[in-house]
């Protein structure tokens, strides 16, 4: 819990901090160089233009107000930040959210560069943040709907997200002899019990947000709405994987997260086998989402501490995977049945 307290208190402070003040000279200038890659706002001059700075961890993130002939058009434009060319493939990105919009649960991609420059309409409702979803009454069922549509959808992403092998690259980025939290490599060496689970009764891979943070949720209740944003790290996915992820992203307790996986399954009630899948990739999205971190922290991102981050994700990995019915989830997995 205290990991998702800090990271939304720090998402708080940073949009507070940016949202609605002038430019600095560099977001001018980040601004200039990504509006002359997009039409839409190559074409309209600078007055035109009311611009101001959104939060956001490893991207620049702009709130652009259009005044045209036909009134006031809201967009957001977001501008790909250093170092993530290594580790997001920007043609697989602008394909899965294309096709994340079609399905009707992303918005429309009205512009995307070959750089990864991304113009998208400013999406109505409340950006969403744990303690939202733990106070909006109904969020974590909204959540679940929105994650039923886009795995039901029968869209096929252009990537394929496969946990382990994520580990294994994110591994490599990190380069041999990085600084890694005090037991990891015991961590990593006691997940493969949970890896051969997985192998032994694979899912069919489904189209996956795979980084479901609940600030990538924006929640219209007055429509009834859930919408979901930025689709780097999608792929076709074992799409309990998004299940687990927003659980942890967005600290939800056992009743919220029981509405979660009601609305998720349409009412059913999961089988050990599908409870057994998301406690597994609760542990196992701490442990991938702790190599994120520190790649974060080599890259000198100042968006937060990355190293507190990651070591408090993984101390949270660690609790879970220590817990006595850890084995009974991995061993339900395996077989398929209750373990029991």
């Amino acid at each position: 819990f205290a990991v998702q307290a800090l990271r939304s208190a720090l998402h708080c402070i940073a949009r507070s901090l940016l949202e609605g003040r002038m430019l600095s000279a560099a977001d001018e200038a980040c601004f200039s160089a990504a509006a002359a890659a997009v039409p839409l706002l190559a074409s309209l001059s600078r007055e035109q233009l009311s611009v101001a700075r959104l939060g956001g961890l490893t991207n620049i993130v702009f709130r652009v107000e259009a005044r045209v002939a036909g009134g006031l058009q809201r967009y957001c434009l977001r501008c790909p930040g250093p170092g993530t060319e290594s580790y997001i493939d920007r043609a697989a990105e602008r394909a899965n959210a294309e096709a994340a919009s079609r399905a009707g649960v992303g918005p429309a991609v009205l512009s995307f560069s070959d750089e990864g420059v991304l113009l998208m309409p400013l999406l109505p409702g409340e950006t969403m943040s744990p303690e939202a979803f733990r106070s909006r009454p109904g969020a974590a069922a909204r959540a679940g709907v929105a994650l039923r549509t886009l795995h039901h959808s029968g869209e096929a992403f252009a990537s394929r997200f496969e946990l382990f092998e994520q580990v294994d690259k994110y591994l490599g980025e990190l380069g041999d002899g990085a600084a890694l939290p005090e037991g990891y490599g015991e961590a990593l060496a006691d997940a493969q019990a949970v890896r051969a689970a997985l192998s032994a009764r694979p899912l069919p891979g489904a189209p996956c947000h795979c980084d479901p943070l609940c600030e990538n949720f924006v929640d219209d209740a007055e429509s009834g709405a859930m919408r979901i944003v930025d689709f780097e790290y999608a792929g076709m996915c074992d799409p309990l994987w998004d299940v687990a992820d927003l659980s942890v992203e967005a600290g939800l307790d056992a009743a919220k997260e029981a509405e979660l996986l009601r609305a998720y399954f349409g009412g059913a009630t999961p089988t050990p086998e599908e409870v057994g899948r998301v406690v597994l990739y609760k542990a196992m999205c701490d442990l991938l989402w702790t190599l994120w971190g520190l790649l974060q922290h080599k890259n000198g991102n100042p968006a937060e501490d990355f190293w507190a981050y990651a070591t408090g994700r993984f101390v949270r990995c660690q609790r879970l995977m220590a817990r006595p019915d850890f084995a009974q989830h991995v061993a339900a997995v395996r077989a398929g049945q209750p373990s029991g």
